[in-house]
């Protein structure tokens, strides 16, 4: 194994594992499809979401699973083989 590989693949065990814990983190979703059909509009929390604890959670989901799959992608390249 190249030491580039062993790198990459200790990232992508880190980043797997913090993708894992976030998600278990986060809370569930009891809107839905019903909360839209229903008419659960904008509220004062769906517009300040971002700036909540909850919002830079899922905003950190969404970087770690895009690093999860850049990674992956770079493991399984051939050059790696």
């Amino acid at each position: 194994m190249t030491a580039l590989k062993i790198v990459l693949t200790i990232a992508f065990i880190l980043v797997s594992i913090a993708v894992v814990g976030i998600v278990l983190i986060q809370d569930g979703e009891t809107g839905g499809l019903a909360g839209s059909i229903s008419g659960g509009g904008e509220t004062f929390w769906t517009k300040n979401k971002n700036r909540s604890a909850e919002g830079k959670i899922e905003k950190a989901t969404k970087y770690l699973v895009i690093a999860f799959l850049v990674l992956a992608l770079l493991l399984n390249l051939p050059v790696f083989g």
